[in-house]
């Protein structure tokens, strides 16, 4: 049986692919490395889900090849780093001149950039393509980047477009993201504001919990309300899933949690991006932050024997409406801060970002999807070479609405001693942003008093530059 497409790394989200794929019409071969002394991982995974349907497990990477339909078209769902190297390796010889290779894990885009250079040179096109949601969103339908090679979108991007999530009108959330590691930069920015998204959601459950003295069954119903308004999206609905559910003992299982979080490193490279465009992403840094934070258990459980005083105000309960526009007011910076970061690495690698489509293709299937995202395509719709979103009228609205509460909680927090770094960042951001005259200008002097940096002055033109003896 010949096949449209071969899938190689049968993980969670490979497995998943290759249904969604199948289920969409495609004949899909499969394969996955041999694991020594296991049942062969291809054989398996159609003896699980493939019997009568439209997959051909295979055995080598050589045969994989074999059974693909002219062009081929390959996707790679392995772990990012050498894996994808020594993969590319493995299927080079075997493939020819107009083939297609797509990389659909969590890659660095200058890997991408860089393979898609090298395999241009054998005629191979080369697609950096970010997959969102998991492993129910692969089952049913991500949201899909691809980036890279247009000639290889052409070739595959219907494919791609079959198993994405559809929105309301049947639009397909994948759309061609723009040429080198686009695709992937794209994805990398997307799991930044997720990690934003993620910890924001937790400090508005700290403040829930700690600071309004709410059960889990309380805290569920409030998330559940929040995601009926403009919160509405998947991570506030199944924050409240989570809050309900019980451990077998009837206990809730979120108290039976260990406060650790883990991380797999696609939020640092947001992070470090960041700082590489000079686009300052506060609230992913500080979210990446909080999850090493929380890995120093052993250090935290040390310092709060030692700090149990050190809060010694007595202040009201917020208010759960406060505590709403707050989370709203800081998930509007976090977004703004990730689109603003595109825009910056859109100009200086030559993609074109459309920041409007990635709006839309966001708004279903992936992890981050949430309703205001339509606000943000209709904003760069409007306005295509905004630099920050909060400079929009809609979202300068909004922000100014909410701003008393914003700040009524972050000072709240500081007072009752409750850590709140992604939403005093927000608020921070926010402030900064909108200050006219900042005191960059003193460290502007001293930066040419010990290191003769020089300054520039507010009575010269731009790019003057001037040096001063201060001693």
């Amino acid at each position: 049986m010949a096949a449209d497409i071969g899938i190689i790394g049968l993980g969670v989200m490979g497995k998943s692919l290759a249904r969604n794929m199948e289920s969409r019409g495609l004949t899909v071969a499969v394969y996955n490395r041999f694991e020594q002394g296991r049942e062969d991982v291809a054989d398996k995974f159609v003896a699980d889900y493939g019997v009568g349907k439209r997959f051909v497990p295979t055995h080598s990477v050589a045969e994989l090849v074999e059974v693909l339909n002219v062009p081929r078209v390959v996707m790679f769902m392995v772990s990012a780093g050498n894996a994808v190297d020594e993969m590319i390796e493995q299927t080079l010889p075997h493939l020819s001149p107009g083939d297609v290779i797509i990389d659909g894990g969590n890659s660095d885009f200058r890997d991408t950039q860089r393979r898609e250079v090298a395999l241009t040179r054998h005629g191979i096109h080369y697609i950096g393509c970010g997959v969102s949601g998991g492993e129910d969103g692969a089952l049913r339908g991500p949201s899909v980047m691809p980036g890279g090679s247009s000639e290889g979108w052409r070739i595959a991007g219907s494919m791609l477009q079959s198993i994405a999530a559809r929105l309301d009108d049947g639009t397909p959330c994948c759309e061609w993201i723009g040429s080198g590691g686009s695709g992937h930069f794209v994805k990398t920015v997307h799991n930044g504001i997720e990690y934003g998204d993620m910890q924001l959601i937790a400090e508005a459950y700290t403040l829930l919990k700690r600071g309004c003295g709410l059960g889990n069954e309380e805290m569920a119903d409030v998330f559940a309300q929040w995601n009926a308004g403009e919160l509405d999206s998947f991570l506030i609905k199944i924050t409240s899933d989570i809050l309900r559910l019980r451990d077998l003992d009837g206990t809730f299982l979120l108290d039976n949690i260990l406060d650790v979080a883990s991380q797999k490193g696609t939020g640092k490279w947001g992070v470090m991006a960041s700082v590489d465009e000079n686009e300052p992403t506060t609230i992913m840094a500080e979210a990446v932050y909080a999850r090493m934070l929380s890995a120093l258990r052993d250090v935290r459980m040390a310092a709060s024997d030692i700090y149990h005083s050190a809060v010694s105000y007595d202040v009201r309960k917020p208010d759960v409406e406060d505590i709403r526009k707050a989370l709203y007011a800081s998930k509007l910076v976090s977004y703004a801060q990730g689109f603003s970061l595109m825009h910056s690495a859109s100009e200086k690698y030559g993609w074109n970002l459309n920041l409007s489509v990635i709006a839309r293709i966001w708004q279903n299937g992936c992890i981050i999807r949430s309703g205001f995202l339509r606000n943000i395509m209709k904003a760069y719709e409007h306005s295509p070479e905004v630099s920050n979103i909060l400079l929009d009228r809609f979202f300068a609205s909004e922000l100014m609405e909410a701003l008393s509460a914003w700040r009524r909680i972050v000072s709240y927090a500081a007072l009752a001693g409750l850590p709140l770094p992604a939403m005093s960042a927000a608020l921070n951001y926010f402030d900064g942003l909108r200050t006219l005259h900042s005191s960059a200008n003193l460290i502007q002097a001293q930066r040419d008093y010990f290191g003769a940096h020089q300054y520039e002055r507010v009575d010269s033109e731009r790019g003057k530059w001037f040096h001063t003896v201060w001693n």
